[in-house]
């Protein structure tokens, strides 16, 4: 970059960091990884803040910096950096995310790195592996297994038609189309029939898990720009989850497993759910680097 380039990046820099809110559940995202994601959509490469913030910066023509222009004004409005960029990063793997679903959060990859190791586990031992990504959203979990087992076989699915196609569009993006198929339907909806009961190795789920009342309390950046039914676990935020416990085992091989995801203080709540449905022979917490359980798997 030229040093005109550079006094400019420092300038917005500065604005972005006085204006922006950088939220706690995104913590790639900063003054300056916001900058170089919109700073390369400008050059006409869409990155995501996590894979853009070591890389070097192109210099960018004039029409490129008048479009950088409209970009930082439209993230100081409070759009979010992935639906301006259209990526996101999760388990090092770039998406395509946008107002249709759920943006990947990193907290997520607690859960989907216990899947994965889970799934290699048993791909040892078998030919194939037999996954449904339940409330799949734009289809990160399920993708992720797929692009880093070639043994497994998944099926997403999600209530929402519009994330059904953004989670189709990125099994496209990533060449997975093959081996991942996405199909609509509430909770189980989508597999309920011979070919799907009893047969799975591994049940997937980030359910929406915030109680109504907070969600209307959540940060305008997340609350006007994704959508409700991402979040929405009901009254007391469980009310996916307690379905998703009394109904996996019937989808599940003997020794088959369920993962989800859940909120902070919902561990021991949802922990007890699952020893006293009775369902499991073996219930496990994984916990975030602050001690807090977020990841609940149970094994049929």
């Amino acid at each position: 970059m030229n040093k005109e380039q550079k006094e400019l990046f420092e300038r917005y820099k500065e604005t972005l960091g006085e204006r922006l809110v950088f939220l706690g559940d995104k913590p790639e995202e900063n003054a300056e990884s916001t900058l170089k994601a919109l700073w390369f959509l400008a050059s006409g490469v869409p990155i995501s803040a996590k894979l853009a913030f070591n890389k070097e910066l192109p210099e960018l023509n004039p029409e490129q910096m008048l479009i950088l222009e409209k970009i930082v004004q439209k993230r100081l409005s409070n759009i979010p950096l992935s639906h301006i960029t259209r990526r996101q990063n999760f388990l090092d793997i770039e998406f395509i995310t946008d107002s249709r679903a759920l943006i990947p959060r990193e907290e997520t990859e607690i859960l989907g790195k216990k899947v994965l190791e889970i799934v290699d586990k048993i791909s040892q031992k078998s030919d194939y592996v037999k996954v449904i990504d339940i409330c799949c959203g734009c289809g990160n979990l399920g993708l992720a297994v797929a692009n880093y087992n070639p043994k497994a076989q998944v099926q997403s699915s999600d209530l929402s038609e519009q994330a059904v196609e953004l989670a189709r569009e990125n099994a496209g993006f990533l060449n997975l189309a093959d081996r991942v198929q996405i199909k609509p339907g509430d909770l189980f909806e989508a597999f309920e029939n011979d070919d799907h009961y009893n047969q799975t190795d591994v049940i997937i789920c980030n359910p929406p898990y915030i109680s109504s009342a907070k969600v209307q309390k959540m940060n305008s950046e997340i609350s006007e720009n994704e959508p409700q039914l991402a979040f929405d676990g009901g009254m007391l935020g469980t009310k996916i989850i307690q379905r998703l416990i009394r109904e996996a085992p019937k989808f599940l091989k003997t020794s088959g497993w369920v993962a989800f995801e859940i909120g902070l203080g919902q561990g021991k709540f949802v922990y007890d759910l699952c020893i006293k449905s009775g369902l499991y022979t073996l219930v496990d917490c994984i916990t975030d680097k602050e001690n807090q359980i977020r990841v609940i798997v149970a094994q049929k």
